[in-house]
């Protein structure tokens, strides 16, 4: 059984994600925002997952969660599942987040991260402009979303023995996509636990963009190696760490 790191687990995919992940016999390692979020985190836990806490927005905690989940012990998978909507942390949290703790987590086997098809709306070159929150770059959702898709890429570019991939989960009922979202909510999240856990002969492939376990094209600028590059070096100044 593998163990399995999800960040943004108290509600919407993640939550689902964790509970099936575990119903099938994985260990999982959940994550909260702030410990006054961890009673939504109790029945998992009570099931046998640890848990780590920490804002996502605020790169002092981001460390701090990789060091409680170095401290657990190794793992298997990560699946980048936190992300917001809106606000002045999108970039923070949807894109420098997921590559701080890819940077400082001990290599795992898998790596997932999540996408939208609103990455397709990104625009190339918006992190170059003017700093927001933190001295991040002001961007939109769908901005971060076609950055995390390169992330994603970049990261299977360079770490070959890594298995790494994005996902769009689909336009689900959860507090971000709203009740009225047309798409299965168990659809939005069986293509994570498959890419984290299965020894199917697709699943054990690198630098894909999928959608419900089918390949999906990406934008093509989420596979230029010129803006994966300058993204990953835009990071490193920001962070103070660089992917090697």
């Amino acid at each position: 059984m593998a163990r399995i790191f999800i960040t943004g687990s108290t509600d919407g995919l993640g939550l689902a994600t964790a509970q099936s992940l575990l119903d099938g016999g994985h260990h999982v390692i959940v994550h909260a925002r702030s410990a006054g979020r961890l009673g939504a985190l109790q029945e998992l836990a009570d099931r046998g997952a640890a848990t780590v806490v920490g804002d996502l927005s605020d790169t002092a905690q981001t460390r701090d969660i990789a060091d409680q989940v170095n401290r657990s012990g190794p793992v298997d998978a990560v699946i980048h599942n936190a992300g917001v909507l809106s606000g002045p942390d999108i970039f923070q949290v949807n894109v420098a987040a997921p590559y701080l703790l890819t940077v400082l987590i001990h290599r795992p086997r898998r790596l997932i991260y999540l996408s939208s098809g609103m990455h397709r709306g990104g625009h190339a070159g918006s992190f170059r402009d003017g700093a927001g929150a933190g001295g991040a770059p002001r961007v939109s959702y769908s901005d971060s979303k076609l950055y995390v898709t390169a992330l994603a890429a970049a990261v299977a570019r360079l770490w070959p023995e890594v298995l790494s991939n994005a996902v769009d989960p689909g336009w689900v009922p959860t507090k971000m996509g709203g009740p009225g979202a047309p798409d299965d909510l168990r659809l939005g999240h069986v293509t994570q636990e498959w890419l984290a856990t299965s020894d199917d002969p697709e699943a054990l492939t690198s630098g894909g963009y999928w959608h419900h376990q089918r390949r999906d094209k990406a934008h093509p600028a989420a596979l230029d190696q010129h803006l994966q590059d300058e993204l990953l070096d835009y990071l490193a100044r920001l962070t103070g760490e660089r992917l090697t």
